[in-house]
């Protein structure tokens, strides 16, 4: 695929407070999530690689925001994963912190990326993390990832509850995805790609 060379990828650094948070000219595409909703496993269907940003054997465990970069073209940010019923309430506020920095500091990132989870009804977590976006006045896609799960006649349904829960904007994509399957990996690569044009 034109743009850039997708096998060209390599982990910078993770960044564990807002001073190791990379700002850059490059374009940067952010990726958000719940903690089991398949963010590594988009961000490695993306760059057709089995185990680039890793799976983790336990949700909730990536708690830094970690930066890749691509064929030295743009990079990909993958913020720690959110609403893991396990994780202590030391490590939320941490995580709510590093976020609040984040979404605060201007330039961080010029495409966000909020994964959810097709199968289900978007939590309040969700709902947040939509909101940040919103607020942050970058452009964002909305991911929705599983579709491999649902049937057919349930893909319709599922998606207009998830556009009417996260109050998306008209001009908000919303793609259905499956990191398993692959479906919707080029219309989410034609949304990376348009900030290389």
């Amino acid at each position: 695929m034109a743009g850039f060379n997708v096998n060209r990828a390599e982990f910078i650094r993770s960044a564990a407070s807002p001073k190791q948070f990379i700002r850059t000219s490059l374009p940067a595409v952010v990726f958000a999530g719940k903690s089991n909703v398949g963010k590594s496993s988009v961000i490695n269907r993306l760059l057709n690689r089995n185990n680039f940003a890793r799976v983790g054997a336990s949700p909730g465990k990536t708690v830094h925001v970690n930066y890749f970069l691509i064929d030295e073209k743009v990079y990909l940010v993958d913020l720690p994963g959110y609403g893991y019923a396990k994780v202590s309430q030391a490590e939320r506020d941490h995580w709510g912190k590093l976020m609040e920095d984040f979404f605060a500091a201007e330039d961080l990132f010029d495409l966000g990326i909020l994964i959810v989870d097709a199968r289900h009804k978007p939590t309040a977590d969700d709902v947040t993390m939509a909101e940040w976006f919103k607020q942050s006045g970058r452009r964002f896609v909305v991911v929705a990832n599983k579709l491999d799960k649902l049937k057919k006649s349930e893909i319709e349904p599922n998606l207009s509850l998830i556009r009417q829960t996260l109050e998306l904007p008209e001009s908000v994509v919303l793609i259905p995805f499956s990191a398993e399957k692959g479906q919707g990996r080029d219309l989410l690569m034609s949304q990376i790609l348009s900030l290389l044009s």
